[in-house]
């Protein structure tokens, strides 16, 4: 079954050429193309698609705000922002908002489709650097409101496995699969079914939205407790554990 796809943007020419690239992949099915925020909602209620490319300003009802709905009724459904410049500030928004990446209007049809097929595989499209950063920025905001007692969500109710809890603490420190796949000493394919059951577990869609949420249950933190490891800095890509 291919993947669904709805591209919500405001301008006409620019959401038909970009529907128009992406059904030349095989596998993807654009399914609906919305021009504002209320079409957009509407169409994901309507065929609860796999992916939306939304444009971050929007008329009508603006992109992160319809971001946060979407991920509220839909938590599965993968968000990627449009946006017409690369700024850290914006970046964090949509991140905030539950967008698992970016795509700048700029970028190239290569680029496009590949941030397209990355965030389907539960990737994260974006620059390593500046996600690494804005990604510890918004978990140490979220332990703050946690320790400050502005969280008003009680203790998690998420119950992951030992083996799952290794693989969120390898994803969470920026390891693809395959590396975790040869620090785990499993295959692929198992490391690819352990990911799928956190993302169902934490009712997310990507690594990224993973990550923040498990360190924001502190999930990683009663891993630790246990006698787990875990790094001062969980997004340093540290390859020699991987000789």
């Amino acid at each position: 079954m291919p993947s669904r796809i709805i591209v919500a943007d405001a301008q006409h020419l620019f959401r038909v050429a970009l529907g128009n690239l992406l059904e030349e992949h095989t596998g993807w099915e654009v399914v609906a193309e919305a021009a504002d925020g209320r079409e957009a909602l509407m169409y994901c209620r309507r065929f609860r698609p796999d992916l939306v490319i939304m444009d971050v300003r929007m008329p009508e009802v603006d992109g992160l705000v319809v971001t946060r709905a979407i991920k509220r009724e839909f938590p599965c459904t993968v968000v990627l922002m449009l946006c017409g410049y690369g700024d850290a500030d914006l970046l964090e928004e949509t991140l905030q908002a539950g967008a698992s990446g970016f795509i700048l209007k700029t970028s190239t049809p290569r680029q496009i489709t590949d941030a397209v097929r990355q965030a389907l595989e539960g990737a994260t499209p974006l620059d390593q650097g500046l996600a690494t950063g804005l990604l510890l920025r918004l978990i140490s905001g979220a332990r703050k409101d946690s320790t400050s007692g502005s969280d008003p969500r009680g203790p998690s109710s998420v119950t992951l496995t030992q083996r799952e809890v290794e693989v969120l603490r390898l994803i969470a420190q920026g390891h693809t699969n395959r590396q975790i796949a040869r620090s785990l000493f499993v295959s692929v394919s198992t490391t690819k079914k352990h990911v799928q059951r956190i993302f169902s577990k934490l009712e997310v869609s990507d690594r990224t939205q993973a990550a923040v949420k498990a360190n924001v249950l502190g999930l990683l933190d009663d891993a630790e407790a246990k006698g787990g490891k875990w790094s001062q800095n969980p997004y340093r890509n540290d390859h020699s554990t991987h000789k």
